[in-house]
């Protein structure tokens, strides 16, 4: 078939429509005999007659091997270069009680950076001491709370955090870890919203500043100052920029050890997953063995010990076991002037969530796929764009994919790769309930984050007579 020319160019026709591409779908997502998807061995019908849609939907098993995965890969090529690893899963990408259990008991630590988030964590039971708090503009009240429960590590975001931490630790009477996040001046290859090491923008401190203020950190005897921390940005692929962030932090690492112990190094996460047919995702052991090679031949040139080292995976983790249920209400083909020359048409496919429930092509024109999940087809592909129910023309779930040209109201599309940043960027858009989230595994599903409902909206509507 003929590639529609208001396609995009990464974008190629299917052989078959119906298929589920492994690198964009959880592992357990099959298309059953009679052309359902399950996920979790749960046939979508079922999740969409038990719990409504739109609906969010976790693979389990898949989350939990995925955590395994990453931290035995660093584990590993920590281990051969004679240092060790701690692996903290990034919980902005996606946190509740039942996902902070999941990834601790796969050995990682867990990194949050809001007191909602620590409060989340603290409710799933998970030991302090194991617990990171990021932020650019931590209150004191966070501060407070995050010295006070025992917080395994504070990162300092600017100056003035020091002054605000020490003094947390030194009414609590402990002595706080911390460490100096640093942009490196390393571009990510990524979105500008999500690229967080280059100068010009809110997260940490200047290279040039390092040494003057980790300076003023040891001369707390409150604080206790474990290491340095860079960010490179999100929905990043490969390792180089993350090595040569490494390379630009070892120099200053290596002045800072002249002062005093300098434990550990920091090299936060941010590994890209894939989410359509275009992209190509690292594997976390090719990932984990290149980035810790990079460091140790750094140190060894710098004659320096390798450090602790420390990283921050969460889309990694979460991202591709996660999948977005949703019923399509009405079809609208609409012919659109091709830039080769003539019109082409597109096939406007609504459904009944959007932006609410998944505001990143919104913000970031990130580019999903999608499946018809509720029956198989054999009609041709034709080039459709999913969009939400929200007023807004930018209201689009997926840009561009190719589905059966008879898509119909009432079919049921799945799209993937929607674990991490989908729920947690959520909305009350136009007043829509926020979906529920719900975990499947070995044929079986339970909700592990309520739905909202109307009344839970107008609950926090002060005028509305109970």
């Amino acid at each position: 078939m003929v590639t529609n020319p208001l396609a995009p160019s990464w974008l190629t026709v299917p052989d078959d429509a119906n298929e589920l591409p492994a690198a964009i779908w959880p592992a357990s997502a099959r298309r059953e005999g009679d052309g359902v998807v399950s996920v979790g061995g749960v046939p979508v019908t079922q999740l969409k007659a038990r719990f409504g849609s739109p609906l969010y939907v976790i693979d389990e098993a898949d989350a939990r091997a995925r955590a395994a995965r990453i931290h035995d890969a660093f584990a590993a090529a920590a281990a051969a270069v004679g240092t060790t690893v701690t692996v903290y899963y990034a919980g902005k990408a996606f946190l509740s009680t039942e996902v902070a259990r999941w990834v601790t008991e796969a050995g990682l630590n867990l990194d949050t950076c809001s007191g909602g988030e620590l409060a989340v964590a603290l409710a799933a039971g998970v030991d302090p001491a194991r617990l990171g708090l990021h932020g650019n503009n931590k209150s004191l009240a966070e501060i407070d709370r995050a010295v006070e429960v025992g917080l395994g590590t504070i990162v300092l975001d600017s100056e003035q955090e020091i002054e605000r931490v020490a003094a947390a630790a030194e009414r609590h009477g402990r002595r706080q870890r911390v460490r100096l996040r640093v942009k490196s001046g390393v571009h990510a290859e990524t979105h500008a919203y999500l690229a967080t090491a280059h100068e010009d923008q809110k997260f940490g401190v200047s290279l040039g500043e390092v040494e003057g203020l980790v300076a003023d950190i040891r001369s707390h005897a409150s604080l206790e100052f474990v290491g340095l921390h860079c960010h490179n940005g999100t929905q990043v692929f490969g390792s180089a920029g993350i090595a040569e962030s490494a390379r630009r932090l070892l120099e200053v690492h290596a002045r800072l050890l002249a002062g005093g112990p300098v434990p550990e190094l920091n090299l936060g996460g941010g590994f890209g997953i894939a989410y359509n047919t275009g992209d190509d995702a690292t594997d976390a052991w090719e990932l984990a063995k290149p980035i810790v090679e990079s460091v140790a031949a750094h140190c060894a040139a710098l004659d320096i010990p390798v450090p602790h080292l420390a990283f921050e995976p969460g889309r990694a983790i979460i991202g591709t076991p996660g999948v977005t249920l949703y019923e399509l209400g009405t079809t609208k083909p609409v012919e659109v002037d091709a830039e080769t020359g003539g019109t082409a048409t597109r096939l406007y496919a609504s459904v009944d969530g959007g932006m609410s429930d998944n505001a990143r092509y919104a913000l970031y024109q990130a580019q999903f796929s999608v499946r018809l999940a509720s029956r198989r087809s054999d009609a041709p592909p034709a080039l459709v764009r999913i969009a939400g129910k929200h007023c807004e023309s930018g209201d689009i779930v997926v840009d561009a994919d190719y589905l059966p040209g008879d898509v119909r109201p009432g079919d049921l599309l799945v799209v993937p790769a929607t674990g991490a940043y989908c729920f947690s960027l959520s909305s009350r858009y136009n007043y829509l309930p926020r979906p529920a989230v719900v975990a499947v595994r070995d044929g079986e599903a339970r909700v592990i984050v309520r739905s909202e409902t109307e009344e839970d909206l107008l609950s926090h509507d002060a005028g509305v007579v109970l």
